[in-house]
């Protein structure tokens, strides 16, 4: 139903008029009695082999949504009716921002990919708190992308992470830290050495000064060296990270089937989608090889099938996430990837 009938209706406007109207239709039809649980019924696959423990916490499928696509947490308990076992909400900021002038996000449909510079966009930190008080829903692990607001410079950015952290901590189940979006300035100069060790061991200060405790896991970027992976390896150790998540958007724009013309015209921004699939892998390969599979990873990066989702689980990583994919393939791949899975 979503490839013949809805996503050619969806690809007809704006990625993000698009975004928007999907979500709104779907809370819209939740409200109709009975269709919570159609629906439930249609996406979800609840079969214990497919339950995973990853950093301490029980997740009932290796199935997420990834940050971006509910910076708010305005979408969270409907988008838990189409079979995630976990949503990551945000890339969160203490202040409000408005993120970059539109337009900032852009469809590759030749290459089933999606080029954004959103900006972390986002109501900020208190009003997303304000939405996770009202409840969660049942069964499903909730995760909280942090980052710091632009106007913030590097030398301060700690202090933003750490008023994120405080705020959300009572309402999330781990934490990212997101240090390697390619849409706010500077931001992925934090990934060096020095300044990534000094931020992520000052939340871990913090962190185990709360009675329990929660994971915290750095997402970082595809564009990175090997000579950089093993930085991040060896800071993962130093700072005891529960995990990460590889990886974010790319700003490399090679191979694409879209005219150098098109790419230009839009700009910079992050890439993310089928072309992203590979490097995502080798990066989850990498990690999982040099740490000797000690460090749990969720892979990200695109999938857009069961089978790319398959591939990153052999690959090393524990968890998969998805987002671009959803845009091209629709709700049904959450229950597709599930499938997979079960089928080895």
């Amino acid at each position: 139903m979503y490839t013949k009938l809805l996503k050619p209706l969806l690809f007809r406007l704006s990625p993000e008029q698009a975004h928007h109207l999907t979500v709104k239709l779907l809370e819209l039809s939740l409200r109709i009695p009975g269709v919570a649980t159609i629906m439930r019924s249609q996406y979800r696959l609840a079969d214990h082999r497919l339950q995973r423990q990853c950093f301490g916490i029980d997740f009932p499928n290796p199935v997420g949504l990834a940050a971006g696509f509910d910076k708010d947490g305005r979408y969270f308990h409907a988008m838990s009716n189409l079979g995630f076992g976990f949503i990551e909400i945000g890339t969160v900021t203490p202040r409000p921002q408005g993120g970059n002038p539109q337009p900032r996000l852009f469809r590759l449909p030749k290459d089933g990919a999606l080029i954004n510079r959103m900006g972390f966009n986002n109501e900020g930190v208190d009003a997303l708190v304000e939405r996770l008080k009202r409840g969660r829903p049942e069964g499903v692990v909730i995760g909280g992308n942090i980052g710091k607001n632009k106007d913030t410079p590097n030398e301060q950015a700690t202090d933003d992470y750490l008023i994120c952290f405080e705020k959300l901590f009572p309402y999330v189940d781990y934490f990212v830290v997101n240090v390697s979006s390619p849409n706010t300035p500077n931001l992925r100069d934090l990934q060096e050495k020095e300044p990534l060790t000094k931020l992520l061991s000052t939340l871990q200060q913090r962190n185990q000064q709360q009675i329990t405790p929660k994971p915290i896991l750095l997402k970082i970027a595809p564009d990175l060296t090997d000579g950089q992976l093993d930085d991040i390896l060896e800071i993962a150790k130093t700072t005891q990270l529960a995990g990460i998540i590889a990886t974010n958007t790319t700003i490399s724009r090679e191979g694409l089937a879209t005219s150098n013309t098109t790419v230009n015209e839009i700009g910079n921004g992050g890439l993310s989608g089928a072309p992203l699939r590979e490097r995502a892998t080798e990066v989850i390969r990498y990690l999982a090889d040099h740490s000797g599979g000690a460090l749990p990873i969720i892979g990200v990066g695109g999938i857009a099938s069961g089978q790319d989702a398959v591939e990153k689980l052999a690959a090393g990583a524990c968890l998969v996430q998805v987002y671009s994919g959803l845009v091209y393939a629709g709700p049904t791949l959450v229950k597709e990837i599930c499938e997979a899975v079960l089928e080895g």
